[in-house]
């Protein structure tokens, strides 16, 4: 499979009309609010935005056909993903951010027929979201899945599972969650898991607390669920049984990369309020934009963003080709989320006292990308999966 540079004609008419729908429709929603889902209206105005979307058919641009979404692969995402991405509430609004948009992706690929009627076409179509719940207090699951607590037994019929998640992105209002257990196996062995399809009003599951946390852009909060002895059926088993970490790799992979699609919207859209203003603001008798010390800040943020792309660009062709990818999503990942903060980080520094003001949006971004070289696997996570991966097949290659 190859790819051309430049996307088809579908594509670039999905990413400009992507583009004209969120700059004329979503950032006065998002300015308004600072950036602030929940002042904006939460789950009201996440129907709001997508009804509109909707009507433009641009709502789950990664969503397969036949279940009400676009069908755009990978690679044709990554535009359309980058162009919503410039507004923090961009891909809300057209139904592509986390964590349904890595739902979505995990069950097209896993769900059975039954299970993607249920649970996989409403979330397409924007009537519900979802929320995936594998991380745990410590000792539990985080960086290193493999020390996952919460357990399933076999009963008559189904599995009882029990335990406490926390940090699940959007958990208060997910009509469902897709939860991760142990069913073999002890803590720290990487066989024995297996995923769960778990209705959010089932007896026993219970949203605590919001977490509070620097970003303010997710529906739903980052919160604390605990699973009391819930009942699972049979038939809501996801995959197959103790085989939940490989399934999950289905998600991850593809899920770190349109984490990177978003991020590099909202870093293009910090890159530009700062071009705009260096491009106007004088100060030693020229435009600032003449300045050399601001023109190298302006380059490494070009290069950056060209770099971020062409990673992104080859990691989604892998994923597209059906491969793994986890070296090249890993790169991919650990470059994007740092050059996000960088782009974000020059861009306030250009601007001055106003790029970390409430007049510009670049604080509210900066508080927004930060987190991302922490969500999805640490950088330093990242960076030792990479080294190991050299350093055995160097070994590998040398005996």
């Amino acid at each position: 499979m190859t790819f051309d540079l430049e996307h088809g004609e579908e594509v670039r008419d999905t990413v400009a009309r992507t583009s004209s729908f969120v700059r004329e429709v979503v950032l006065p929603v998002e300015d308004a609010a600072g950036g602030d889902v929940e002042k904006a209206g939460g789950d009201g105005v996440r129907r709001e935005l997508q009804a509109e979307a909707r009507a433009r058919g641009l709502l789950s641009p990664h969503g397969p056909v036949e279940h009400g979404g676009l069908g755009l692969g990978m690679v044709d995402r990554a535009p359309v993903f980058e162009a919503a991405g410039f507004s923090l509430f961009g891909p809300l609004a057209v139904n592509c951010a986390a964590p349904d948009e890595g739902n979505v992706h995990l069950l097209a690929h896993v769900a059975t027929p039954a299970q993607q009627e249920e649970f996989l076409r409403p979330l397409v179509q924007g009537e519900v979201r979802s929320a995936f719940a594998m991380t745990e207090p410590a000792p539990g699951a985080g960086s290193d899945p493999t020390a996952l607590l919460t357990a399933a037994r076999r009963v008559a019929g189904g599995w009882r599972v029990s335990g406490h998640k926390w940090f699940i992105t959007g958990a208060d209002g997910a009509a469902f969650f897709i939860v991760m257990a142990r069913t073999a196996g002890k803590p720290g062995s990487a066989h024995g898991a297996t995923m769960f399809l778990v209705p959010a009003d089932t007896t026993g599951v219970t949203v605590g607390r919001h977490i509070g946390t620097l970003d303010r852009s997710m529906v739903g909060g980052h919160c604390e669920v605990r699973f009391d002895d819930v009942l699972v059926p049979d038939e809501h088993v996801l995959g197959e049984v103790d085989r939940g970490f490989a399934n999950a790799q289905v998600r991850l992979g593809p899920a770190r990369m349109t984490h990177v699609m978003r991020w590099l919207g909202a870093a293009r859209r910090g890159h530009e309020v700062a071009l705009r203003h260096v491009a106007e603001r004088s100060a030693f008798g020229s435009r600032l934009a003449g300045l050399g010390m601001i023109q190298q800040l302006v380059a490494d943020s070009e290069i950056d963003i060209a770099a971020t792309r062409a990673l992104l660009l080859r990691a989604c062709w892998e994923l597209d080709r059906g491969e793994r990818a986890s070296v090249s999503t890993s790169i991919a990942k650990t470059y994007a989320a740092e050059a996000v903060g960088r782009i974000v980080d020059r861009a306030m520094q250009m601007c001055g006292g106003l790029g970390v003001s409430e007049d510009l949006p670049l604080a509210r971004l900066s508080r927004e990308v930060r987190p991302f070289r922490i969500y999805d696997g640490a950088s330093e996570v990242h960076r030792w999966s990479i080294a190991r991966r050299a350093v055995h097949a160097a070994t590998a290659a040398a005996s």
